[in-house]
């Protein structure tokens, strides 16, 4: 076990708190002092909360001190990505139209860190309202790959893996519309994990497209993602769209790590051409070392993922347009005055408000997604593309008839440089080519490390997908690979990264 708190895992700082052989004050301390040396270079955060954090963390000392019975993770610090609610705390979902909103509540997965005694650290940069793949979009500036800082920590939450990939938190919550918390964790060489829609609540989740996001663990470990999972979890009566069902069994499942005669489905459609040959590599690699643990290897066809893109941008907008219409200027927010008008109409202090507080992606979607729910064009664009993801959802249903899970890269590259692909938004659209698929079908999705590229030296990532509700099959597979890995690069894959305390000096 590492003696560096800033570097142990979330289950190693789990044990230490419960033997008593250190505080959540010193955890969170050094977290805090880590943040303050590095993230003047990476950016990760929005907003720190350094006196709520420790604050949190002596809550949870006295309580132990006291006897009183506490979650595993009580005192692990946490930081949670700025689209979520946060009493007290700044929410700005990126943009500056809700510049400075603190909300009056908690969202429901927010409520659940702080009963489990998770002291949360801050607020974490994104791309502004979760649409990007690289948190350029957001309208406080980007944040930055730990691993080369001249490049993106993917999108839209790319605070949330750059946080838990430069040492500054353990643990982190992320949200995946479309490959979020997965496309930002292979390319830093994090476990990104989304869970199946509606198993972790919405409520309090501020919406991009209501039927696709899912707030899900950023962590180093695939463990530490399936106790965080666990902590956020379950039913909840403020989501319409909540799942009532039990949690899937994800530490058990983590801890075991076998994959013994488990079949494991190679997608035809998401390998080879068009993925990085680095890329593509460090995966064949990664289903030998699974074909070695015991798997059986398949290969299967989902022939309308081919449409996943196309079908994925057109219904995230619609549900955007309809989302981003209550950002009005007259409730909360930002409100702007139109420059040479004395007695402004609500129409033009709305006009002005909107122009002036969101960013181009976030108006090139609303503009995309009203003119695909206008009259006349609804039924050829949006209704056309919701057939495509029933077709998308026929396509699992038959592959998990041969296989128990699938497969694939997560992302096609590694991380590329920031601005090279900030005004060509169909090259950073197609970085999500192989996650879309899991959002529309609304099935959980987990991305590992899965080593570096030969091209560049930067991390690459490995999917596994599931059937719904079956979350437990991930960690198992995620575990195996994960400990076969290790174990033949001779530890993390994040002890390969720069010294991030030096780049800052």
């Amino acid at each position: 076990m590492t003696t560096d708190l800033t570097r142990a895992t979330a289950a190693e700082l789990a044990d230490l708190l419960g033997a008593g052989s250190v505080s959540s004050r010193e955890v969170t301390r050094a977290l805090l002092e880590r943040t303050a040396a590095v993230d003047g270079a990476v950016h990760s955060y929005l907003h720190v909360d350094g006196d709520g954090a420790l604050a949190a963390a002596d809550a949870v000392d006295r309580a132990r001190a006291a006897g009183e019975p506490l979650h595993a993770l009580a005192g692990v610090p946490v930081a949670v990505k700025d689209v979520l609610a946060t009493k007290g705390l700044p929410t700005t979902c990126g943009s500056r139209i809700l510049q400075g909103w603190v909300p009056p509540y908690d969202a429901t997965l927010v409520a659940r860190l702080r009963a489990a005694g998770l002291p949360i650290l801050g607020k974490t940069n994104m791309d502004e309202f979760a649409m990007g793949s690289s948190t350029e979009h957001s309208a406080y500036g980007p944040s930055r790959n730990p691993w080369d800082l001249e490049r993106i920590p993917g999108g839209s939450g790319g605070g949330s893996s750059s946080v838990v990939a430069s040492f500054q938190a353990p643990l982190a919550i992320g949200t995946d519309t479309g490959g979020s918390i997965r496309q930002p964790a292979a390319v830093t060489g994090t476990v990104g994990a989304k869970p199946t829609y509606g198993g972790v609540s919405r409520y309090g989740l501020v919406a991009l497209a209501s039927s696709l996001d899912q707030a899900g663990p950023c962590t180093r470990t695939v463990l530490d993602s399936a106790l965080l999972h666990e902590v956020i979890a379950g039913h909840d009566p403020m989501d319409s769209t909540s799942v009532d069902a039990p949690v899937p069994p994800v530490v058990e499942a983590a801890r075991r790590a076998d994959v013994s005669g488990m079949r494991i489905g190679i997608v035809r459609e998401l390998t080879g051409e068009g993925f990085q040959a680095g890329v593509q590599a460090r995966f064949d690699e990664a289903v030998q070392h699974l074909v070695d643990a015991g798997a059986e290897v398949v290969e299967v066809s989902c022939p309308s993922f081919t449409y996943a893109l196309a079908a994925y941008y057109l219904i995230l907008p619609s549900e955007a347009s309809s989302n981003l219409a209550k950002f009005d200027a007259m409730r909360y927010g930002l409100r702007v005055a139109p420059d040479g008008v004395d007695a402004p109409s609500a129409e033009q202090v709305m006009a002005a408000t909107r122009d002036a507080g969101f960013g181009d992606e976030v108006k090139r979607r609303i503009i995309l997604g009203t003119y695909a729910l206008s009259s006349g064009y609804y039924d050829a664009y949006y209704g056309s593309a919701q057939k495509v993801r029933r077709l998308i959802a026929d396509d699992f249903s038959r592959a998990f008839e041969t296989a128990d899970v699938l497969v694939s890269p997560t992302a096609p590259t590694t991380a590329f440089r920031l601005g090279d692909k900030l005004d060509d938004p169909m090259a950073m659209y197609l970085n999500d080519i192989a996650t879309i698929p899991a959002n529309l079908a609304g099935i959980p999705g987990l991305s590992v490390p899965s080593g570096l590229a030969d091209e560049d030296g930067l991390p690459a990532g490995f999917q596994v997908l599931a059937p719904a509700m079956a979350d437990d099959r991930l960690y198992s597979v995620g575990a195996a690979l994960e400990a076969r890995l290790s174990a033949a690069w001779g530890g993390p894959l994040l002890d390969r990264a720069p010294d991030l305390t030096e780049v800052a000096r």
